[in-house]
């Protein structure tokens, strides 16, 4: 059987799965190709307002060895998120699927954590853990790493179990051998392309990219000032993040499904949610990614999702929110800029 440096391939593997994971991959901890790509996206201003991508922490991303210096591998790992998805009734908040739980990167910091306890035990190693966060072209890696290819809606895909995944990556000074990246099987697709209400997916040099600054989860999550008034009818009923370019496409049609209680969350109105004190908002959304927007943002996206449906179906809410301490919420509230009442 192949080895992977000391240890055998299905091993590590087998361990993966059991810390929670589906997919599981090598690549080699090199200085990626697609940093060039990268920094041309940064140089074009696509990452509006996300000053973690574009300070002296991009530079970190041209070479994984600056995080380890002694990386020589990335174990690359996928963790579904695709739970069983909960009937929407009308009025309700439209909020991303990765946010319908636990905050996703306490519970994979915790799968990555016992997954190199475990690997430690067969062979010692240099390590260091990555989720999301850590300055790392992750979805590169994994690509390397034969997780997926990078579709046109620039999520990692993989052939047999769609996008609907959490990447996270363990460097380690193991010389492990790399898996082969998959082909892009994206072929004439243009679906995600289409769907996108505020035509966030451009095209460039390369293909296509996300221009963050168009993208209904910037607009919602990370950009803490005025919505562009040309993109708020494109928003509807989103309060937090979207998942409309990998709900449309063909590859997730049939992807699996996951019962990790971690990833699973009742559907909310969009009035219950305008009546949440910060107090409130706080306890009902602690360790859950909703915490991000913050109270006075998410009141704001409430604000621009309620007239986007029909001012005059939520008058009493926004009335409410009219008087809000919050610039943005009042202006919003009261009609500011926004798409006329339904």
């Amino acid at each position: 059987m192949k080895k992977w440096g000391g240890m055998r391939k299905e091993t590590i593997r087998q361990i993966a799965r059991e810390c929670g994971f589906e997919l599981t991959g090598i690549s080699q901890c090199s200085a990626p190709e697609d940093f060039a790509r990268y920094q041309h996206w940064i140089d074009r201003g696509m990452a509006g307002e996300m000053t973690y991508m574009t300070d002296r922490r991009a530079e970190l991303r041209r070479d994984s060895r600056n995080l380890l210096p002694a990386a020589r591998s990335v174990i690359c790992v996928g963790k579904l998120y695709n739970t069983h998805e909960h009937p929407r009734r009308p009025g309700d908040a439209r909020i991303s699927r990765y946010a319908w739980g636990r905050d996703y990167h306490s519970a994979m910091r915790a799968a990555l954590e016992k997954m190199v306890a475990r690997l430690t035990e067969i062979e010692p190693f240099d390590w260091k853990i990555c989720v999301d966060t850590a300055p790392l072209l992750e979805r590169t890696f994994a690509r390397l790493a034969g997780l997926g290819w990078i579709g046109r809606n620039t999520c990692l895909i993989n052939e047999s179990m769609g996008s609907w995944f959490f990447l996270g990556e363990i460097l380690t000074s193991l010389a492990l051998d790399p898996d082969t990246p998959p082909p892009d099987r994206c072929g004439t697709c243009t679906r995600c392309i289409d769907a996108c209400p505020t035509q966030a997916l451009v095209p460039d040099e390369d293909g296509w990219t996300l221009d963050a600054r168009r993208c209904i989860s910037y607009l919602t999550i990370e950009l803490r000032g005025p919505i562009p008034e040309q993109l708020r009818a494109g928003i509807g009923d989103h309060v937090f993040g979207c998942d409309i370019c990998q709900d449309v496409c063909p590859w997730n049609s049939r992807a699996p499904v996951t019962d990790d209680p971690n990833f699973a969350g009742p559907a909310v109105s969009l009035e219950t949610l305008a009546q949440l004190s910060p107090e409130e908002f706080r306890e009902r959304f602690k360790d859950t990614p909703i915490s991000r927007a913050k109270y006075a943002g998410l009141l704001r996206n409430l604000a621009v999702a309620m007239r986007n449906i029909g001012a005059n179906r939520y008058r009493e809410a926004l009335e409410r929110l009219a008087g809000h301490p919050d610039p943005l919420v009042r202006e919003y509230a009261a009609g500011g800029g926004a798409r006329p009442d339904g």
